[in-house]
């Protein structure tokens, strides 16, 4: 288990193995091509040299197209963007058993059962994602109080990083995932506070003015 990120979110998320970042590959998206080096085939090589089976990838939006994450390992997870079109069911993983006429029931056994699955990813959210009580996930770099921290993509020619903010948009990271293991170890969001301690603080001072 992994102590930086929500109980319910690290269950999910560590498998054993990395947790690794990557924002707007534009897969096969000819305005983003005009302006790259770098192909759809090279950016799904760089990632898969770091992602492996029992690792999680985390998209930070702008996917392109979607047939290209089939390529991917591990567990994939997307918080669309801007240019994700359509609901989140469009990018989620589906995966059909074959049916024990026996007992009426699916068989789960992932190697013999299959007869289809998408590939797609694991885990969709239309939104921005809070993973721990100071920072939040999202594709397009939010204004937040100084209690946050946001990890993000979507910006293409500015800065990497601030005092509250990191950008992991696929131009800034060389094209490469970055670990979020890493960045939690290295204190990335030491620059904000606790959200459940200013709540708390809050609360109570709210309180104290109505000599409560």
């Amino acid at each position: 288990m992994i102590k930086w990120l929500y109980d319910e979110i690290a269950k999910r998320w560590y498998r054993g193995g990395n947790i690794w970042l990557y924002s707007d590959p534009h897969f096969d998206d000819p305005e983003l091509e005009k302006y790259r080096t770098i192909t759809a085939e090279e950016q799904i090589a760089n990632i898969n040299k770091r992602v492996g089976k029992k690792d999680t990838i985390i998209f930070l939006g702008d996917i392109g197209n979607l047939e290209r994450i089939k390529a991917i390992r591990g567990y994939k997870v997307l918080i669309m963007g801007n240019h994700d079109e359509g609901s989140a069911e469009k990018y989620k993983r589906k995966i059909q058993y074959i049916l024990d006429n026996e007992k009426g029931t699916y068989e789960i056994d992932l190697n013999m059962y299959i007869v289809n699955d998408n590939h797609l990813f694991d885990e969709v959210y239309e939104g921005p994602l809070m993973i721990n009580n100071k920072i939040i996930l999202s594709h397009e770099p939010m204004d937040l109080p100084e209690y946050m921290f946001n990890i993000h993509g979507h910006v293409h020619g500015s800065y990497i990083f601030n005092r509250r903010r990191y950008n992991v948009c696929a131009e800034f990271t060389h094209f490469e995932p970055i670990s979020l293991i890493s960045l939690l170890k290295n204190g990335i969001a030491h620059t904000a506070e606790d959200i459940h301690r200013v709540t708390i603080d809050n609360a109570t001072e709210r309180k104290a003015k109505k000599g409560l």
